[in-house]
């Protein structure tokens, strides 16, 4: 089971539960800067520079690697819950690029829609 599908199970699995209280966004990421795994090697969750090209097999390379840390993150559903909240341009957000960030939130939103029906 991938990194993302873990995180989607768990994510799920907390949606059934009584609903948390919503933390500040300066509160989600103050946590992030304190327990995320990826702040031992912040580039590797953020790419290069905008002004570095860097190659098709690099930025799969290094999104793999950091979906690799992603896994053992102890604040992983945190960063998911800011990355869906913030709708980050780049970069890799608790297994997530933006794109799958987006495919989530489409996904999360037909199944709300397909319950509403």
């Amino acid at each position: 089971m991938t990194a993302s599908a873990r995180l989607t199970e768990s994510l799920e699995a907390s949606m059934s539960l009584v609903p948390l209280p919503v933390l500040p966004l300066v509160d989600l990421l103050a946590r992030l800067g304190k327990q995320g795994e990826c702040r031992y090697d912040p580039d590797l969750h953020t790419g290069p520079d905008v002004f570095e090209v860097e190659p098709i097999a690099d930025r799969r390379a290094r999104v793999d690697a950091a979906r690799t840390v992603c896994e053992g993150c102890p604040v992983a559903l945190e960063c998911l819950e800011y990355a869906l909240r913030t709708n980050p341009d780049h970069g890799v957000w608790a297994g997530y690029t933006p794109r799958g960030l987006a495919a989530l939130r489409a996904q999360v939103r037909a199944e709300v829609a397909a319950e509403a029906a």
